[in-house]
């Protein structure tokens, strides 16, 4: 049943709104190849990092703008996503186009500019969504492992950016951390607004159980995977303290926060999560901090 929402207050134009920069938070994703490899605050690698936000923030825009562009008429009939400006009637069809174009040809070249390996990541990420926009999202579990790649190659980005390499596990974590998030979010969706609500046709394929069983089964990989990274990584620990393995407390406490909301259907918008539970913000800083003494100390 859908639920029935007042707009949204806002002081941001249109044009701006329709960017969605409040999921820029995901790109943050950059950051963590370089953390977990202990190099992020090397000055190059810091401003290459910075520089892959920026050019991910930009292409993400425009592909943002494209998807609303497609989805205009569907997006009428979402409780939530009616009050977007393009849906909402605020910014027109013609000038989303052009903005879009001039932002993701701005992030692509901003990309190859930093390393050719990044406008490579940024060029498969623009193909996937327009994939997806255009035929993937109607299908069930395909568009589960779509959605989640964009997750996975802002991740990848960050360590293709300034030249560090990915191990297996971290692109473990990244891979099935994405798919846990993404199912998370089609749950939610399919508690607010229910299958058949002609929001999404591939929800009309999913239940509940299946979703559950789907990020359930994510979330058991990524902590697996994370503790197997942590255990492997506890070479000359400061104070003789295995850091890396007292993160996996944080780290596995912040994904049953997170489960917290997706079981409660509050986690459509991943970022909305990450910007308003306090709890997983402190257990995401506690975790941050023990992650840091492990790769810093």
């Amino acid at each position: 049943m859908s639920e029935s929402l007042e707009r949204p207050a806002s002081r941001l134009p249109a044009p701006i709104r329709a960017l969605r920069p409040r999921q820029w938070v995901k790109n943050f994703l950059v950051v963590l190849a370089p953390l977990a490899a202990g190099r992020l605050f090397e000055p190059a690698v810091l401003r290459g990092v910075a520089l892959a936000f920026v050019a991910f923030c930009l292409v993400s825009s425009a592909v943002y703008l494209l998807n609303d562009i497609r989805d205009v008429e569907e997006d009428r009939l979402h409780p939530r996503k009616r009050f977007r400006p393009i849906a909402a009637g605020e910014l027109s069809v013609p000038v989303a186009a052009v903005l879009g174009l001039i932002l993701g040809i701005g992030g692509l070249a901003l990309g190859y500019l930093i390393d050719p390996a990044l406008g490579i990541t940024l060029v498969v990420y623009v193909g996937i969504q327009i994939l997806y926009s255009a035929v993937l999202k109607h299908l069930p579990v395909i568009d589960l492992a779509v959605v989640s790649s964009g997750f996975l190659l802002r991740a990848i980005a960050g360590g293709v950016a300034v030249g560090v390499a990915l191990s297996q596990w971290f692109l473990l974590v990244a891979s099935f951390g994405s798919l846990f998030m993404v199912a998370g979010k089609r749950y939610s969706e399919l508690v607010s607004v229910g299958a058949g609500a002609g929001t999404r046709k591939s929800l009309d394929r999913y239940t509940p159980s299946y979703l559950r069983f789907v990020w359930i089964l994510a979330a058991v990989l990524v902590v697996t995977a994370y503790s197997l990274w942590a255990f492997e990584n506890r070479s000359d620990p400061l104070l003789g303290v295995p850091w890396t393995a007292i993160s996996i407390a944080p780290f596995t406490l912040g994904m049953l926060q997170y489960a917290l909301e997706v079981d409660a259907g509050k986690a459509g918008e991943p970022e909305d999560v990450v910007l308003h539970d306090h709890v997983l913000q402190a257990l995401g800083v506690i975790w941050l901090a023990t992650i840091s003494i492990a790769v810093f100390g």
